[in-house]
């Protein structure tokens, strides 16, 4: 399944849902709400139906995805970056970065203050 775009390919601007139709050939117009989770991608909804199941709790998430605390944080961070809810607004090449940067260390690649850099 595709997922809508969220934006104007030509002005960047945030498009509006105006027309939606059915495999009968039924078809609504007028302004719509859009959806905000439906244009993340599996791994997003997977990670936020562990963040709810598990009530918020990291630890659970951790537990549940088989990663260290940290990455289970930064995961939560990018993905509300993503969904513009985080402090600072969608920040997605900061927040990836700031992931595999907690990655490495987790798995031994690099050290505390090279981590430190990145995050």
């Amino acid at each position: 399944m595709r997922h809508a775009p969220r934006t104007c390919p030509v002005c960047d601007e945030p498009l509006a849902v105006t027309r939606l139709s059915c495999g009968c050939g039924t078809e609504l117009t007028g302004s719509f709400a859009a959806c905000e989770f439906c244009a993340l991608s599996a791994a997003d909804l997977d990670l936020l139906r562990v963040f709810l199941a598990s009530r918020g709790n990291l630890k659970e998430v951790e537990r549940h995805l088989g990663v260290s605390y940290p990455t289970a944080r930064a995961r939560v961070d990018a993905l509300l970056g993503r969904l513009g809810i985080g402090d600072a607004g969608p920040r997605p090449g900061a927040a990836a970065g700031r992931m595999a940067a907690l990655e490495a260390l987790a798995a031994g690649e690099i050290d505390v203050d090279k981590a430190l850099r990145h995050v």
